[in-house]
């Protein structure tokens, strides 16, 4: 019977310490959604891209994936994200979707354009360049490589 009130406690200090642990990874690992103005991109093809991603500039986060969805008129991807407010983009920004290496994460990559204007909240970025599959990139390859040897042949 005795044991039965030091069990409860250890089980309640192994508890709070997993609670402290899990809330010290959450703020680590810089999972919150960037709060600030939304843009928005359409593009082509997403690549698994998802709710939640990362956007960024030169590696650094800047922003959060907050939604996509499914043009009706174009059926283009719609991709919507939360840009920190300090982050001020040019409108001739380009905006690709990317991946950290070949099974890694994708995310938004912004390329900061020189133009005067500013992006506002509620802007659409129209420089947009869609996500290349392994696949895609092999065929490309191929198609150059047999593409030369037909030009010699005429």
């Amino acid at each position: 019977m005795n044991k039965k009130p030091v069990e409860t406690i250890m089980g309640i200090v192994v508890l709070a310490v997993a609670a402290f642990f899990a809330y010290f990874a959450y703020n680590v690992s810089d999972l919150q959604v960037v709060k600030g103005y939304t843009v928005t991109a359409k593009f082509l093809k997403v690549g698994g891209l998802n709710v939640g991603s990362d956007v960024r500039i030169n590696g650094i986060k800047v922003g959060t994936v907050i939604a996509q969805h499914l043009d009706d008129t174009d059926y283009t991807a719609e991709i919507k994200m939360s840009l920190s407010s300090d982050v001020h983009l040019p409108v001739d920004s380009v905006a690709s979707i990317v991946g950290d290496g070949l099974v890694g994460d994708k995310f938004i990559k912004i390329e900061p354009g020189h133009d005067k204007e500013i992006l506002k909240d509620g802007d659409v970025i129209k420089n947009t360049k869609d996500f290349k599959t392994l696949e895609d990139m092999v065929g490309e390859i191929i198609f150059m490589v047999t593409d030369n040897g037909s030009d010699e042949s005429k």
